[in-house]
């Protein structure tokens, strides 16, 4: 059966004059509950089979803005009942979870379970109320979804829940989740409906519905907005019409969807126009997604399987044996740990295993750190490697995508304690032939071991595309059939299970001479029989050259191309050895630290540059500025994302502190300054705080105004400042016109500051008719333009 959502709630409740500027939509549901029920009533009349509580910001995080966040149990229990009392049964209600605000750590200021925290105090009050499902909604982060998902199950595992991110229209959302990564993502954490809304239109929606439904099993929803707005004699006006937005819904059901409904921009009419465009159309018929094991990072996808190319697990993030390694992270240090992340991807890795195993730490405190530092660095998908359950929980909970555990065993406390965490949090499980009995020797062994495993995995929820099989391997100078056993494990899984397969190959030649020449053999035998993911040393140019060459012999490498590429000097992914930092490279050493952000050791390289004679100027051009110059490359080219960026704009600011330090003088004026805030009415801030970060680690001097600023004191601050660049935000459809209407205030007052504007509702077209002289679609952009600005206005300054 087809469902019919409801479309936007503010603008309807602004145009009537209801909601004014600044106030809370929320507390309506108290104050005016009539006007409440009487929106959901239209929707009702027009067709909606599903309407949604006015509860979007009603979390303690939001609503503390107005001083209600005591208040979140009475105003999302009175939204329930309001819809209700609309509904009078003729259709369900979805309690409405809007995003918190704020990026959760690294990323941000707020921690996991501060955000768990608040929508589970959300989503506790809108069951109370007797919300048929919960939607969360326009969330423009993996890992904050993530919370959200963990906090609505643990407050009802059995309320359907709806997931829906929010894409820009590169799609994918700001921090870089694409919708194959957060349908596998939130399936694997037991998302009932995924799905999209708001952004952007029902045409850039449509390939985001493809995707998501040919990535999960799970019924897929979207609302999109009624286009993106246009500013028309001071009004914002969204541009489609109920017959336009009704035009598209049967291609979006042919898609996948079988939710279907509006957000911004949308009134009773175009949900009307939906209703009557799709009366005819059954569910969607839909292709299963292939059974296969994927892992995700918040950006990336990667699949394993027989019929794919051989995926390379890099085993160096593990102190075991590692002297150095083990004292760094002993002392809190993880800058080895982020070089060997970085480089193990650039050498070939698709998977980075990761062990804290340090005696003498607490090794949930230093998984949890290492999990959030790789995964902002890298888009390589991650395996947590212990046999802590309070280590692996304190990873996974980090961990802004699907992770691989490494490894379940069939001891008791192994499946007693890892099973239930690889369901809670959507992992993948290596399956470890291991038992408290022991060693197993031959292939059957390992099979009887497996199938314990798998039975007691299943048990607790787990399905078929949950599991990789590792074979084990012992060493032949101990065990002459060892080889021969593991061969026929491998052959055994493919035939019993279908499973992918994997292991460690070094242990095959200890004790031995020429153990490389062992190793590589053994890998050629191995990948002959059906090993998918071999756990290896990325560096090590014997084992890729054998995997390449196996590759293009088993046929998983069409015509030879990629073992032709990197047997010759063009190969791209080449492994290449550490450079040692010499005080030749230093400068080039400094740039390749701030495009990978490794801002804990960037200080001590600006340093040593200086004092071997580069000067500040050769630093921040060479270095500096050309580094970031890469990462905005990069990221315009959708090569790393706003993690990435964000890290390499703090690694940046480390550098200029530095300078600064050393030689004051020389550093002492800044590139300009800029007056920058969230406009009127608008409690949004999170897009603002990425710009502000960014400007200021490029130079510039910052003076954030903050969220819901009145227009008096934005154009005041930018007279006192005498502001190059005022910086404006908005975020909603309601408060969109406050743009214009500050535009307008700073031109009378005289100011000469240069505008730039941006906003997730915001458009080029939309800037222009406010009168701005630059629209920023991101953070990065809104740097270059900034730049540009200023030394527009420096050299315009200057008769010629």
């Amino acid at each position: 059966m087809l469902n019919i959502f409801d479309g936007a709630m503010g603008t309807i409740l602004q145009s009537a004059g209801i909601l004014k500027t600044g106030a809370c939509p929320e507390i309506l549901n108290l104050n005016n509950t009539a006007a409440i029920i009487d929106v959901h009533k239209q929707y009702i009349s027009a067709g909606s089979t599903i309407i949604e509580t006015n509860t979007f910001g009603a979390s303690s995080l939001k609503l503390s803005h107005y001083n209600l966040a005591d208040k979140v149990r009475e105003i999302n229990i009175a939204g329930v009942k309001n819809a209700k009392a609309a509904a009078q049964g003729r259709c369900k209600v979805a309690g409405s979870m809007g995003p918190i605000g704020r990026f959760i750590d690294p990323l941000g200021d707020i921690s996991f379970d501060e955000v768990y925290k608040a929508y589970f105090e959300q989503a506790h009050a809108l069951i109370e109320g007797g919300a048929d499902y919960l939607l969360i909604e326009t969330c423009i982060d993996l890992q904050e979804m993530r919370a959200a998902l963990l906090a609505v199950k643990d407050a009802s595992p059995a309320i359907p829940v709806i997931c829906q991110m929010s894409y820009s229209e590169d799609a994918r959302t700001v921090t870089g989740t694409d919708p194959q990564t957060a349908a596998i993502t939130l399936e694997a954490m037991g998302a009932d409906i995924i799905g999209a809304n708001c952004s952007t239109g029902p045409e850039e929606l449509l390939p985001i519905v493809k995707i998501l439904a040919d990535n999960c099993r799970c019924p897929i929803s979207v609302q999109p907005n009624a286009g993106m707005p246009h500013l028309i004699g001071g009004q914002t006006v969204f541009p489609m019409t109920p017959d336009d937005m009704g035009s598209w819904a049967p291609k979006l059901v042919e898609a996948g969807a079988s939710f279907v409904g509006g957000c911004c921009g949308t009134t009773p009419a175009h949900i009307a126009a939906i209703k009557n465009a799709i009366a005819d159309q059954s569910d969607p018929i839909r292709k299963s997604p292939l059974k296969r094991l994927a892992l995700t990072s918040r950006t990336k996808t990667i699949f394993i399987g027989a019929d794919l190319p051989t995926k390379l697990i890099g085993e160096r993030i593990n102190p075991t044996g590692r002297k150095k390694l083990a004292a760094e992270i002993k002392t809190g240090s993880f800058i080895s740990v982020k070089k060997e992340a970085v480089e193990q991807t650039n050498a070939g890795a698709d998977i980075l295993d990761v062990n804290m195993g340090v005696g003498g730490i607490d090794q949930s405190i230093a998984m949890e750190k290492a999990i959030k530092e790789i995964s902002q660095i890298v888009p390589t998908p991650l395996s947590i490697d212990t046999s802590d359950p309070k280590a692996l929980e304190a990873g996974l909970k980090a961990y802004p995508g699907r992770a691989l555990i490494n490894s379940v065993s069939a001891e008791p406390d192994r499946l007693k304690y890892f099973l239930p965490l690889a369901k809670r949090y959507g992992a993948a499980v290596l399956c470890l032939p291991l038992s408290d009995k022991g060693l197993p020797k031959t292939g059957n062994e390992r099979i009887a071991i497996l199938k314990k495993i798998i039975t007691a995995a299943k048990k607790f929820g787990l399905h078929d595309n949950d599991f990789i099989l590792d074979c084990l391997v012992m060493t032949i100078a101990a065990d002459k059939t060892a080889a021969v056993e593991v061969l026929t494990a491998l052959s055994l899984y493919r035939s019993e299970f279908g499973y992918p397969s994997t292991m460690g190959l070094s242990n095959i030649s200890f004790g031995l001479p020429n153990r490389p020449l062992i190793n590589s053999t053994f890998f050629a035998m191995c990948l002959a029989v059906g090993l998918d993911a071999p756990i290896i040393n990325p560096y090590d140019h014997l084992m890729k050259n054998t995997l390449l060459a196996a590759s293009a012999l088993n046929g998983k490498d069409s015509n030879g191309q990629k073992y032709s590429l990197y047997a010759s000097d063009q190969a791209v992914d080449k492994p290449t050895a550490i450079i040692e930092i010499t005080d030749e490279n230093i400068i080039e050493a400094i740039k390749q630290s701030i495009i990978t952000g490794e801002k804990e050791n960037i200080a001590g390289l600006v340093e040593r540059a200086l004092k071997n004679g580069h000067s500040s100027n050769e630093i921040t051009e060479n270095a500096l500025t050309a580094a970031m110059n890469i990462v905005g490359k990069n990221f315009g080219a959708k090569k790393i994302f706003l993690p990435q960026v964000m890290l390499s704009a703090e690694a940046m600011r480390e550098a200029f502190l530095k300078i600064k330090e050393i030689l004051p003088a020389q550093l002492a004026k800044s590139k300009g300054t800029v007056v920058i805030a969230t406009v009127k009415g608008d409690i949004h801030d999170l897009g603002k705080n990425i710009v502000s970060a960014l400007l200021e680690n490029n130079g510039f001097k910052l003076i954030d105004l903050g969220k819901d600023v009145d227009n008096e004191k934005i154009v005041r601050a930018a007279i006192e400042n005498d502001a190059d660049i005022v910086g404006l935000c908005s975020l909603m459809t309601t408060t969109m016109t406050q743009i214009d209407a500050v535009i307008a205030s700073l031109k009378e007052a005289g100011s000469t500051a240069q505008v730039i504007v941006g906003g997730a509702v915001l458009t080029q077209e939309y800037a222009d008719s406010a009168g701005a002289d630059a629209y920023a679609a991101d953070g990065v952009v809104a740097v270059e333009i900034a730049k540009n600005l200023t030394n527009k206005r420096k050299n315009d300054s200057f008769p010629q």
